[in-house]
């Protein structure tokens, strides 16, 4: 079976990593895979190494200076597609990431990670194309897939991610590495993982950070990551301001490297991942596999996807009071099993099951068309 996966950045967002690992476990289990993606800024790889049975494909999108967002969505689109069009018939299956690369790739099957709610026009038409064109889909977690019937009467196939356990859990016998970032952050810290962004409540945490820290001096609020299409300034600014005004002073990392990660993660005194928004919370299970506690927010999704392996809060006031808990009596149990009962085998031939089903059914609605 050859498949192309479409997504819209080499860079490491949890729709990204999705991506590559999925594409990497289903060549092993005999696909032909190619990964399709725009590279921005120069880009001539993906953030990672990617397996060599993976075929990986960058089209080149050159930056535009001065482009507001809702221009460069559309031009993305246009340049994936544009660069995937002559070669789209040469696969059997073409399966979308996001919202750029649905649109980009025509008639398609697509992963819905998680629902945007979008007021620039152009966007919110993007998102509307999106879940509405393609011909089946697929949500990584059943609350999104009940939003999905609910908003639009559709029915996706609910298909879970995997994770890495085994990186990550190796990461918490690595000393050395977390020693490493405990020297460079200069004490011990409650690590966020997406970056400053509206969907990562990343402002909520920083207020629930200030809470807790009276009984907790030492410990340093980080963030890492944060590469993204969109213009969060407005956002960043406010949480700048707001730490001013808390009396904080949180350490932004910007993007970390692959292989680092492991131990930044496994390093953390806890995990904060308290998004407003999401589709499994592959950052939050990275942290388990790891050994790390997790506070996460009080979701439909995160408390279908995690259970009883993580707490719970609801604003920064109930973030705290989890926060002093994970503090003082470190990770619920079970936590690093469960983990690794996620895997990307298992994602992979769920997928492969499902392709020539959904084949199947697209065939039978143009027949009866």
């Amino acid at each position: 079976m050859r498949v192309a996966l479409l997504t819209y950045s080499t860079k490491p967002r949890g729709g990204v990593v999705h991506t590559l690992a999925l594409a990497e476990a289903l060549a092993e289990l005999g696909a032909e895979v190619t990964v399709w993606t725009l590279g921005r800024g120069g880009d001539a790889a993906f953030f990672r190494p990617v397996a060599e049975a993976v075929t990986v494909r960058v089209v080149d999108f050159p930056g535009v200076e001065g482009e507001d967002v809702g221009d460069r969505i559309l031009r993305s689109i246009s340049v994936l597609g544009a660069g995937f069009a002559p070669e789209r018939s040469s696969y059997d299956v073409v399966h979308a990431q996001d919202c750029i690369s649905a649109n980009a790739a025509g008639p398609c099957i697509r992963t819905i990670h998680h629902l945007d709610t979008f007021t620039t026009p152009e966007l919110a038409a993007c998102h509307e194309r999106a879940v509405v064109e393609p011909f089946a889909r697929i949500c990584v977690s059943a609350a999104v897939a009940r939003e999905v019937e609910q908003g639009w009467g559709l029915r996706p196939t609910v298909i879970g991610n995997g994770v890495e356990a085994q990186r990550f859990n190796a990461a918490a016998a690595d000393q050395g590495g977390q020693a490493a970032w405990r020297a460079e952050i200069g004490a011990a810290y409650l690590l966020a993982v997406g970056g400053i962004e509206p969907r990562k409540g990343t402002i909520d945490l920083l207020e629930a950070y200030a809470l807790v820290r009276p009984g907790a001096p030492e410990l340093r609020l980080v963030v890492a990551g944060g590469e993204t299409l969109f213009d969060y300034r407005g956002y960043r600014d406010a949480f700048e301001a707001r730490a001013v005004e808390l009396g904080v002073a949180p350490q932004v990392l910007g993007p970390v490297d692959h292989e680092r990660l492991p131990a930044l993660v496994a390093g953390c005194a806890a995990l904060g991942f308290v998004s407003t928004k999401e589709g499994f919370g592959l950052a939050a299970m990275e942290a388990l596999a790891a050994g790390v506690p997790v506070v996460a927010r009080d979701l439909p999704v995160l408390t279908e996807v995690f259970g009883p392996h993580v707490r719970y809060g609801r604003d920064p006031a109930g973030i705290a009071a989890a926060l002093r808990t994970a503090l003082a009596e470190g990770p619920l149990p079970g936590g690093a099993a469960f983990a690794a009962r996620h895997t990307w085998r298992a994602a992979a031939k769920a997928h492969l099951d499902f392709y020539p089903r959904a084949l199947s059914l697209s065939k039978a609605s143009k027949r009866l068309r």
